[in-house]
């Protein structure tokens, strides 16, 4: 049985999976579009997946699609811990600016669905973290984009307790001010 909950921004949402566990280990069910779909505003049918390995600090985001069709995620760590983002880049948005912080792990198995037009990231809190994502669209290299982590108009509180790591591209991102005046938000 999958469990979605909506968070705070709209688009977004928590599954939680029932885990059947013995001496063996443990099964779950990770997506079953009958279960999770009806609760969703927008249609998720995934179409490519994804994995990354990270270390412990590694911020992987902020990063977002203005493809046509949209790119919607689902986002699960395999191993080890992460603190996931979602962040509303949306213009119009009553929620603009804000984000949600959810803890995600191997213990709990949730995971965190992140609607097309929404922006996304992820600090690696563990020593290392396996995540993986299933996206509603392919890759689409022209239409991906980013926001510095450290935009002071989203003011997302990293977890200090952690390094932070980042790749040369999300050093380079620009804030949402400079992504606004140039139409590359999408809209609400």
């Amino acid at each position: 049985m999958m469990r979605v909950s909506p968070l705070s921004i709209s688009d977004s949402y928590v599954v939680s999976h029932d885990r059947f566990g013995d001496p063996r280990g443990w099964f779950q069910e990770w997506f079953k579009a009958s279960q999770i779909q009806p609760h969703l505003s927008f249609d998720f049918v995934p179409a490519q997946s994804n994995i990354s390995y990270s270390d412990c600090g590694v911020i992987r985001g902020i990063h977002y699609s203005l493809a046509p069709v949209g790119q919607a995620k689902m986002v699960t760590v395999m191993a080890g811990e992460i603190d996931d983002y979602v962040i509303d880049i949306r213009v119009g948005s009553p929620t603009f600016g804000q984000h949600e912080r959810i803890r995600l792990n191997t213990e709990t198995g949730a995971s965190v669905i992140v609607g097309p037009a929404l922006a996304h990231a992820f600090h690696v809190i563990s020593p290392t973290a396996v995540v993986c994502y299933l996206l509603s669209s392919e890759y689409n290299p022209e239409q991906e984009h980013g926001v510095h982590p450290s935009c002071p108009d989203l003011a997302i509180p990293w977890n200090t307790d952690v390094p932070f790591s980042l790749s040369d591209r999300d050093q380079k991102m620009p804030f949402t001010a400079q992504r606004r005046e140039n139409g590359l938000l999408p809209n609400f």
